[in-house]
Formats: structure tokens, sequence, C-alpha cells
């Protein structure tokens, strides 16, 4: 029986666990140490709880300053929230060409990414090892793009293999439709789809090719990720650790 990961917040579209995972050594990732979700500004109360009840006490927001907004309930005072943009918004010779089209809604852009910025996204891996107890929300808007880019390198570094990867990747796009239509917006889904089709690419398959690429002992040092982090991080995750 496949256990549920998807999580019913109200006033959020796509959260889930990223717990009952296996890795290529036969472990499986702990479900309540991190959660992936779109934005958490339109929670309810009724949300809220149900964040509190998970277990959560860590929020890492990684959406810009000028993407935030006010909640729409209290924030309990139980849950701390760190705010780590991963975009590096101001280097327009990268976002010029990155954010110009479709490419930025799929995993196109993250090679480029963690070559061009690796302190940004080790930072939000380091932020998660060193969280305090309990369970860790990472989201940005819509829980896809940075949250996805973020998450393949968190699996990537406690085991998970490129194809679970991939798999838990394609899960939003069948929980985004609603979030667009709140907003007034196309389903982006089938737009992004046709785009990749066009590429002769698919998500999968760039994701497969982005980790097979990434030189981790590499971007590691690039990001300043510490071996203490690493252990840290396999703690929380896989409830062990390699000695």
């Amino acid at each position: 029986m496949v256990r549920p990961r998807h999580l019913e917040w109200e006033g959020c579209f796509n959260a889930r666990d990223l717990g009952g995972l296996l890795t290529t050594d036969g472990r499986e990732t702990k479900v309540g140490a991190v959660v992936r979700a779109d934005a958490l500004d339109h929670l309810t109360a009724v949300g809220w709880q149900s964040v509190l009840a998970h277990g959560v006490r860590t929020i890492v927001d990684l959406r810009n300053d000028d993407e935030r907004g006010s909640d729409t309930a209290p924030r309990p005072d139980e849950i701390a929230t760190v705010h780590m943009p991963v975009d590096e918004i101001e280097d327009r010779a990268f976002w010029d060409h990155w954010s110009s089209g479709w490419q930025f809604g799929t995993p196109l852009y993250y090679k480029p990414h963690i070559d061009r910025f690796p302190r940004r996204s080790a930072a939000v891996i380091s932020a998660i090892a060193r969280a305090a107890p309990g369970g860790v929300v990472v989201h940005c808007g819509i829980g896809r793009d940075r949250t996805g880019l973020v998450c393949m390198l968190l699996l990537s570094l406690v085991g998970v293999a490129a194809p679970v990867i991939a798999a838990d990747y394609e899960l939003s796009h069948a929980r985004l439709g609603p979030l667009f239509a709140r907003r007034g917006e196309p389903d982006q889904g089938p737009l992004i789809a046709a785009f990749l089709e066009r590429e002769g690419a698919s998500a999968a398959e760039v994701i497969g090719a982005t980790l097979a690429s990434l030189d981790i002992a590499d971007w590691l040092r690039a990001g300043g990720i510490g071996a203490s982090d690493l252990v840290d991080l396999k703690a929380r995750l896989l409830g062990e650790v390699d000695l």
C-alpha cells in the first residue's frame, strides 16, 4: 500500500511530505521531517493548526522580498520562519535569459542556477540541516520550481535516486490547477509540457541529466556545506547517520 504524501492544509494546494521515499541503499526518508509546499500566506487558522499538528516548527521561505505578503491568518508563535531567497534576482545577466520564457517553469534552469549561485542553494540545505527539532517546510510561490530545485538537491544528498526525485517533482503538476484558478490564470501544466516537448525533453530526463552531471563534492565545497551539515541532514531525513 502506498502511503499518501499530499497534505490537506486549508489554504495550501501543493503541500506534501517528503517521507516514505526509498534510498538507493534500501533506507526510507522519515515522515514529518521535511515538507515541500506552495506559499503559506493563504493558510487559514485551521490550516495553521494542521501545520502544527504535523509537527512543523521551522519554515524556510525561498521567495524574494517583493513576493511575500501578509498572512491571511496569524502564524503560530511556535513556528520559526527563515527567509532565504535563492534567486539572487539582481543578477540580470542570468535572469534576463532564464525568466524570459517557460524554461523557468522547468528543471532546465536547475544546473545553470546551481553553477551560478552555489551558495544560495547550499545555504538552504544547511538551514534545513541545522533547524530546531521538529518538521521543516520549504516553500516558494507555487512549490514547484525553486522548491523543486532545493528538494532535488536535498533528496540526492541523502541517497534518493534520480527517478524517484523526478517522480516527486511531477506530482506538483496535478496539484496546481486549482491554485492557478484562484489566481485567475490558465493552468501552466499543459503549457510547460508542450514547451518541453518542443525542446525534445521531459522533466524526468532533465532532472536525471542534471544530477548525473552535477559534481556534488564541488558544489558542496563551493557552497560552503560542512561535513557536520551532511551528518545532521541524514539524521533529520533518515533517522540514522553513517559513521
